[in-house]
């Protein structure tokens, strides 16, 4: 990052959730409690390469959707035998909490996002499905020619790439790195509750 800053280069990180449209919506959406989860089945892994290669996106969304600035992080973990088998990260501010929660023996491969705040919950379900929640539920599902790429975000990512480049914007990716950081907070967080 400081190499591209130094030469005035773009550089971007990947983090497609910030593009994928179901995401995106939630970030208008009220978010007074904002809940994540990204569970696998059997899969307990390395704590360092499963924060830095799975729950980095958990990390990285939830920092995306929170309202303002975070003034507590509290990291909970389950590790047996050297491997990660659950973690959860939790994320507060004024008027806020985020929770990220990851379960890698939980039976479903799974990815749930709710933000809620005055008296609404928006639910996004597998980044296909969005619910909204006042009184009666409504449910929009993705269309059934939308591409995977897009649905997931990184077609939007690329594209915002290129535009910038063609554009001649350079981009940053120093809130990438701000990710990053926290992600080794929760590393060394993990690992010293299993020293």
């Amino acid at each position: 990052m400081a190499l591209a800053e130094q030469r005035d280069v773009s550089l971007a990180i990947g983090f497609n959730r910030r593009y994928a449209p179901g995401y995106t919506q939630c970030a208008d959406h009220p978010r007074e409690l904002i809940l994540m989860q990204k569970n696998r089945i059997g899969l307990p892994e390395e704590p360092r390469t499963m924060i830095l290669d799975d729950f980095i996106h958990v990390v990285d969304t939830l920092r995306f959707l929170a309202p303002g600035a975070v003034d507590d992080v509290t990291v909970r973990a389950r590790v047996r035998d050297g491997l990660l088998h659950h973690l959860v990260l939790q994320l507060a501010g004024d008027g806020f909490t985020a929770l990220g929660v990851m379960n890698r023996l939980s039976g479903s491969a799974e990815e749930i996002l709710e933000v809620s705040g005055q008296d609404t919950k928006r639910q996004v379900i597998n980044l296909a499905e969005v619910v909204d929640h006042k009184g009666q539920p409504t449910v929009r599902r993705r269309g059934d020619w939308v591409p995977v790429a897009r649905q997931r975000g990184i077609e939007q990512a690329v594209l915002t790439f290129l535009d910038a480049v063609r554009a001649g914007k350079v981009l940053s990716a120093r809130d990438a790195l701000e990710t990053h950081e926290l992600c080794e907070r929760v590393v060394r967080a993990v690992q010293e509750r299993t020293a």
